[in-house]
């Protein structure tokens, strides 16, 4: 895995101890070492929220012209601010490698703000519009790749990122397609460049545009890669067209299991890949679970199982959730070695995401204007 990515947790040398410690006790040990990671990321994103009413103090007390920063982008500069300065020492990096974990989880919780009549409205408009752009998506990036001679694999790594969930579809099919490690490498930091690319972009058109928050949020889900930066980028438009924006990727994570198994099944045919013999549990294996508590939690919310206390508590909770997310997406990213990954692989993905953007954007417009309640 690139240097971009917050690597997993790695077993420790316990050649040098005595004795090796009884099975009760590694539970405790494998949580200690995550705690000073989860610290940092609480502590980032609470700074982001101490910077973000700091700021509106100055501006409302002492009528100073500063800049209206949300918390999670807040959160986000902090993140690249000590990512790309001082480095996330060895220490830390279980910890923060748990961002995905928080992430998921505020998403599962976000369900409550939903009644399932609006998932199952929305979602299905959610699941035409993500059918399509799957389709462009992936012929887009793979013609794209021919024309400026990709390998053949890191076309499909970027085919299959741009197209579903960005770093997690990629890590995905890196299992199911045995692709050469600089390619996954070089997807991951394309990815990773044009995420961060959105966050500044996106919410800047949608203001120009004065697109409303569901159409803005729903935009977000569609046409953003990875499932974080799809957050962030509706969130940073307002709470709601956050909550859209969870809703449409959510809807879009769904095909990660059908689009990495075509792609299995397509280079294991060519000898370039392990033949997959269980299909219907590949796809088990490879389905996102937490769109299983999301709808499930939705589906409590819809038939009252929540009092009104309660659900205010969840949608607490899940903002608590986001905030160490938030600042993963900061201490994940090294911009000094997204510089030396080649420009090729950089300029198929911003040619493709830019198609990627108008055309999720066009589709949008045209839904909106066409009866789907706002």
């Amino acid at each position: 895995m690139s240097s971009q990515t917050i690597p997993m947790p790695i077993a420790a040398d316990t050649s040098s101890h005595p004795a090796a410690p009884s099975d009760s006790a590694a539970p405790p040990a494998t949580l200690l070492a995550l705690l000073p990671g989860i610290a940092l990321l609480f502590a980032i994103g609470l700074l982001g929220k101490m910077l973000e009413h700091g700021f509106t103090v100055l501006r409302a007390q002492y009528h100073l012209l500063l800049p209206q920063v949300e918390y999670v982008l807040w959160a986000i500069i902090l993140g690249l601010i000590v990512s790309n300065s001082f480095g996330v020492a060895r220490i830390f990096r279980p910890g923060v490698a748990t961002y995905e974990l928080w992430l998921k989880l505020g998403i599962v919780l976000v369900g409550a703000r939903f009644l399932l009549q609006d998932v199952l409205h929305i979602g299905g408009l959610s699941l035409m519009l993500v059918a399509v752009e799957l389709i462009l998506s992936l012929s887009v990036m793979t013609l794209l790749g021919r024309i400026f001679r990709l390998p053949p694999k890191l076309t499909s790594l970027l085919a299959i990122g741009s197209s579903i969930c960005g770093v997690t579809a990629i890590m995905a099919a890196q299992g199911a397609i045995d692709p050469e490690e600089e390619d996954t490498s070089t997807a991951i930091a394309a990815i990773l460049t044009l995420g961060a690319i959105a966050l500044f972009t996106f919410p800047a058109i949608g203001h120009l545009l004065h697109m409303g928050q569901q159409a803005y949020g729903m935009w977000a889900g569609l046409a953003v890669d990875n499932t974080a930066e799809a957050t962030v980028t509706g969130a940073l438009y307002g709470d709601e067209a956050g909550r859209f924006a969870i809703l449409a990727k959510t809807a879009r994570s769904a095909f990660i299991g059908f689009v990495v198994l075509g792609y299995a099944v397509y280079w294991a045919s060519k000898g370039q890949a392990a033949h997959v013999a269980n299909k219907p549990l590949f796809l088990w294996q490879k389905f996102p679970k937490f769109i299983l508590g999301f709808l499930a939690i939705s589906f409590l919310a819809t038939a009252g199982f929540f009092t009104k206390g309660q659900l205010t508590s969840l949608s607490n909770l899940s903002r608590w959730a986001f905030l160490p997310a938030f600042a993963g997406v900061g201490l994940r990213t090294n911009l000094k070695d997204l510089v030396g990954q080649g420009w090729r692989p950089l300029v198929v993905g911003v040619l493709g995401e830019i198609f990627i953007a108008f055309l999720t954007l066009a589709l949008v417009y045209w839904s909106y204007r066409h009866g789907v309640p706002r």
